[in-house]
């Protein structure tokens, strides 16, 4: 079977050096990137962390409006999709990648494989939710994380080809917590910090980088909490930050992106972790650290369910709070799936192939 793979972003990297590996096993994989993150620190650093296979095609979007970007990638993955005559394209996620590989596929009526279907924020504000609603009821094959997600898709309708197949990223967190184990000592001293005692934060929708009231309302709670906190900068939130002129304070350390394994040690350590990015706070769910959303919606309610994550949104009072209670009494329940998500998924394109 050929199957031809499109990533264009930072956590699509991490969930296909696990699933691109298993493919290949036994199938031939094209890898597509996009371009949607080109910089070193948002994209080669993980191809060459996490052993990703170098991508046999690249197509150099870059940075755009939402349209145009998305536009643009559908320009380019035309041809590509058309030379090779895939049996399947797989895509991940809710990106502007995610998007224009379904939408292309879907045009070439080529079958389209979606790992991570069914997530809803019910918020169409968001780029995201427009992208993984779409892509859903354009997919042949619909890989859920939890048995919610499947619920979802089931209310609108979609039934065939829904699998609860479980999270790639807890795959991968399983296979790199050895390494981003034995780098955590460096990583602390590296940031002037001590196991337990600081806060990890990510900031990057554009819910919260293109409102500077937002992002300064964030950047005030990070200076309002009582430990100090590791801020690594998505462009487009420094870029913002330059912007509307805002200055964190001096408990807040903003540094560059970090790698797969730095930001694994360094949440594995956090006292709590604060993010708008959901892969992020599955990542805090895995490792047992509390984390909260800054925003008023998230499509993983398991984790609200659990106490080990809480919704703030950008208001201080709210995400001070929420960062400085206590740790839940329970572990975290495994409602993510058992670590073999990429074999699951295998295993189902063998088993229903996609002319069936």
């Amino acid at each position: 079977m050929k199957i031809v793979s499109v990533v264009g972003a930072r956590p699509q990297f991490v969930k296909a050096a696990v699933l691109s590996h298993a493919l290949r096993l036994r199938h031939e994989e094209v890898l597509v990137h996009t371009g949607q993150h080109y910089d070193d620190l948002m994209s080669d650093v993980f191809f060459r962390e996490l052993g990703l296979p170098a991508p046999d095609a690249n197509l150099g979007v870059g940075s755009a409006s939402q349209a145009l970007q998305t536009a643009r990638m559908i320009e380019a993955l035309e041809p590509v999709l058309t030379q090779q005559a895939p049996d399947v394209v797989l895509v991940y996620g809710d990106t502007n990648s995610t998007l224009a590989g379904a939408l292309t596929a879907a045009k070439l009526g080529l079958p389209l494989a979606h790992v991570e279907a069914g997530f809803r924020s019910y918020d169409r504000t968001m780029p995201e939710e427009i992208n993984r609603v779409l892509t859903d009821h354009v997919s042949r094959y619909l890989f859920c994380v939890t048995r919610a997600s499947v619920e979802c898709l089931r209310k609108e309708g979609i039934e065939r080809g829904v699998y609860e197949a479980g999270d790639l990223m807890y795959d991968s967190l399983l296979a790199a917590l050895p390494k981003a184990k034995a780098i955590e000592g460096e990583v602390l001293a590296r940031y002037g910090v001590e196991a337990g005692g600081f806060y990890v934060a990510t900031v990057h929708r554009p819910a919260n980088t293109d409102d500077a009231t937002a992002l300064r309302s964030v950047c005030e709670a990070f200076g309002r909490l009582d430990a100090p906190v590791v801020f690594p900068l998505h462009p487009r939130t420094k870029a913002a930050l330059a912007e509307a002129a805002i200055e964190v304070a001096d408990n807040v350390r903003a540094v560059d992106p970090v790698g797969y394994f730095e930001m694994l040690a360094l949440a594995r350590n956090a006292r709590a972790v604060l993010s708008d990015s959901g892969g992020v706070r599955r990542e805090a769910y895995f490792l047992g650290v509390p984390s909260v959303t800054l925003r008023d919606n998230t499509e993983w309610p398991e984790t609200l369910e659990t106490g080990w994550d809480v919704l703030a949104g950008t208001d201080p009072e709210k995400i001070v709070e929420a960062a400085q209670r206590a740790r839940p009494e329970t572990s975290p329940p495994p409602i993510f799936g058992d670590g073999q998500t990429s074999a699951r998924i295998v295993e189902v394109l063998e088993r229903d192939p996609p002319n069936s």
